[in-house]
């Protein structure tokens, strides 16, 4: 017989539709309990555990995080918040599972890094994508050579919206545009393929509140490789995705971030498309299951980071995000 496996028990901080998301993908895993939420007000909270069958809600951040009974708190406030939220629950000994983007700057991502290092606590980006099995399977193939040595990655993520001006995706303050928030993607697809760019640059269209609306970014590395990517508030893309090598490339015709299927074409080759159904037999196309099965394994292995979603690749992302945003003019007040 088996040994018996360890129960995970969650803490959500906020309340809004992604938490939302994430907890029923919670619900829908084994040997996991949710056992808490945590708001800025307690009927929002309370709302929130009625609807998700949570047996206890938290009128603020600081009681969540003081809970004892919690493993490990999955942070999933604007990223403006970010910073101050998981730094509380570290701070208050949690685990954190930190939402993307994974701060507003470098700076912030370094502080919250050191923060669990120096008190040895596992600490993750909810960077979903790099737990997703068929992103785990194309990097197989790259690895494995397949397409050869990776020369040119191209992505796009956008959506068309007609976004009111007090909107947080317009407001400067919570971290605005479409950079933090649809650009961590393909920034973060490129980065895993080739590792932190030794040339970046970008050019944006700006909303009149100064936040980028419709972005691009070329990355560029000293073996040669390149990455053009994309991100808009205003072009309604099916965020497609190339990772073009020197014996082929692999297709993502839409939805790169959370895939159902890719292609792959090598030279002298038919196209052979590998579907999610080859290499898992979960049939959700969405990613947070798989996140949070990576997290769940970590803590359960007494590790401190996830070798998928490693701190040193997020710092690396966050980075480059900064330098994105020198060079399309975007400044978040207080913080830069």
């Amino acid at each position: 017989m088996s040994a018996a496996v360890r129960t995970i028990r969650w803490g959500v901080l906020s309340t809004g539709g992604i938490a939302a998301e994430f907890t029923k993908a919670l619900r829908s895993l084994p040997d996991t309990e949710v056992i808490a939420v945590g708001s800025r007000g307690t009927a929002g909270a309370k709302a929130f555990a009625e609807r998700h069958e949570i047996p206890r809600a938290y009128g603020s951040w600081a009681e969540l995080a003081a809970d004892d009974d919690i493993d490990i708190v999955y942070v999933a406030t604007p990223h403006s918040a970010h910073r101050e939220a998981a730094g509380l629950c570290l701070t208050a000994g949690r685990a954190v599972l930190c939402e993307k983007a994974f701060t507003l700057n470098s700076r912030e991502a370094r502080e919250l890094v050191e923060l669990a290092r120096g008190r040895g606590l596992f600490l993750m980006e909810a960077m979903w994508t790099y737990c997703h099995p068929l992103i785990r399977r194309m990097r197989e193939l790259v690895r494995e050579g397949v397409i050869g040595e990776v020369r040119s990655v191209s992505a796009a993520f956008g959506f068309a919206g007609d976004l009111p001006p007090e909107h947080r995706l317009r407001d400067p303050a919570q971290g605005g545009g479409a950079l933090l928030d649809l650009g961590v993607y393909p920034v973060s697809f490129a980065q895993l393929l080739l590792g932190e760019p030794d040339t970046i640059r970008a050019w944006a269209h700006r909303t009149p509140e100064g936040v980028d609306a419709n972005t691009g970014i070329v990355l560029g590395w000293n073996s040669g490789a390149v990455a053009t990517l994309a991100c808009s508030m205003t072009a309604d893309t099916d965020a497609p995705a190339t990772v073009a090598g020197t014996l082929g490339r692999i297709e993502f015709t839409d939805g790169f971030y959370y895939p159902d299927r890719f292609v792959v074409h090598r030279r002298g080759e038919e196209p052979r498309t590998v579907l999610l159904a080859d290499v898992t037999d979960d049939p959700e196309r969405g990613t947070m299951r798989h996140e949070a099965i990576e997290v769940m394994r970590c803590l359960r292995a007494g590790e401190t980071e996830s070798p998928l979603v490693p701190l040193a690749g997020t710092l690396a992302v966050m980075r480059t995000l900064d330098t994105v945003r020198e060079h399309i003019g975007v400044r978040y007040p207080g913080v830069d």
